[in-house]
């Protein structure tokens, strides 16, 4: 029997992202343009690397804010033009279409919790019902003084939600990342998608949240898909502090989590410290991505991470700006020493490419110790994959009947499948008699 998880377009069980923040990546200015500056057409850089995000495996583009903004595209004045620092309606006609041409769906970040102050309707008396007044001013989000939060109990700004989406969804984007979901209540999205998807049945809709009840959220929201903080800190802090207990805690609840909705995985975003640098032992980071390709749910890759980028985010103003850099206008530009971890994520993208199934497997541990773990993901009917993590100084044996079982991958081969080299990781995979399985 194949074990059922949440809802969304069938397209998205084959889904692996490679996530870009465009102001970022193309080398934008900190803040929107002086009136009267001639657009950039910056879009069209991103286009350039489209074949990149081909060749690293990935099937889709995860886009950060692209519409237009004061500073850094999550403080929107306008959300049916293009940021002109980034481009316009043709520029985005044309990345789409470059993108479909290659295969890739585009989904685009949707920022519908709070506004810019210069958003039209802030300031507007005929609007006011639009805002959440406070004694002195308007409710703000998280005490940012700029991000005004938008009143999701107005039916206008239900209405004007439900017109964005359907505006961008028409023009060709697959879907919604739906930002600081967390923060908006989960029935306004419930509304919203109830009006959005019989015009567009194919689309998906992700929601950024950080703590609570995930799939209490997903349940009352309808969302496809929901950000899997809990995982993301649980890979990067066990390997740190050399506890699999607590990956295999995550694990647990992971598999939870997939009984209600496709969690969105990842081991970095625009939003923390880059895995390159959050490890203390980066001998590790590929525990991290075999992890990552190998459990269930929708992989994504922040732009950068598959060359081992670095960047700390500090809690600063402009603390992003070391996690959010520009690309080169070219590959040839990229560092040599980042090769290594693209050709890393690209073989377990392949993996996982082949092993479609793995989008709704579960996790059982089936071996466990402070610095080993063996992590056998399976999906009801037949398929099995094992990951093998050893962080120890000393080779490790994992005692497991490995009848059947090949290697796929891994950090080194090894005479035996079940023998990991010190702090080195395997993934093996089932061999029966027809073949791979």
């Amino acid at each position: 029997m194949v074990i059922a998880a949440g809802a969304g377009p069938s397209w998205l069980d084959h889904s692996i992202w490679w996530h870009v923040y465009p102001l970022g990546f193309t080398g934008a200015e900190a803040a929107a343009l002086p009136s009267g500056t001639p657009r950039r057409h910056r879009l069209r850089r991103l286009a350039k690397w489209l074949d990149y995000a081909v060749d690293l495996g990935v099937s889709g583009l995860q886009l950060g804010p692209i519409f237009t903004s004061e500073t850094h595209g999550y403080d929107t004045t306008d959300y049916f033009t293009i940021d002109p620092r980034l481009g316009d309606d043709r520029d985005f006609d044309e990345l789409i279409l470059a993108a479909h041409e290659r295969g890739l769906r585009v989904v685009l970040d949707g920022v519908f919790n709070h506004v810019g102050r210069s958003f039209p309707r802030f300031g507007d008396p005929g609007s006011a019902h639009w805002f959440r007044p406070t004694a002195d001013g308007h409710e703000t989000f998280e005490g940012h003084h700029s991000l005004v939060r938008l009143n999701h109990d107005a039916p206008d700004v239900l209405d004007h939600v439900v017109r964005v989406m359907d505006h961008w969804l028409d023009r060709g984007a697959s879907g919604w990342r739906l930002d600081a979901a967390y923060a908006v209540p989960p029935a306004f999205w419930r509304q919203a998608l109830d009006r959005v998807r019989p015009l567009h049945p194919s689309a998906c809709f992700a929601g950024e949240v950080i703590h609570g009840d995930y799939a209490g959220y997903a349940t009352a929201s309808g969302l496809d898909s929901i950000t899997q903080y809990e995982l993301w800190k649980a890979i990067w802090s066990s390997l740190n502090e050399r506890n699999l207990f607590e990956l295999a805690w995550a694990l647990d609840r992971h598999n939870g989590f997939l009984e209600s909705f496709l969690p969105l995985t990842f081991v970095g975003n625009h939003d923390v410290t880059r895995l390159a640098s959050r490890l203390d032992d980066e001998r590790h980071l590929g525990h991290a991505l075999a992890v990552l390709f190998t459990v269930g749910g929708l992989p994504v890759i922040y732009y950068g991470d598959e060359q081992a980028f670095h960047g700390v985010k500090e809690e600063r103003a402009g603390g992003d700006e070391a996690i959010r850099p520009s690309f080169p206008d070219h590959r040839d530009d990229l560092a040599p020493y980042g090769w290594h971890t693209y050709r890393l994520h690209q073989r377990l993208a392949g993996l996982r490419r082949r092993h479609p199934w793995l989008v709704r497997a579960r996790t059982a541990v089936r071996h466990l110790s402070n610095t080993a773990a063996a992590l056998e993901m399976t999906d009801g009917a037949g398929h099995r994959l094992v990951t093998l993590l050893n962080l120890s100084d000393h080779p490790h044996r994992f005692p497991l009947d490995d009848t059947g079982l090949a290697v796929a991958d891994a950090s080194a081969r090894t005479a035996e499948p079940c023998l990991v080299p010190e702090h080195g990781w395997a993934v093996l995979h089932q061999v029966t008699h027809a073949g791979v399985r």
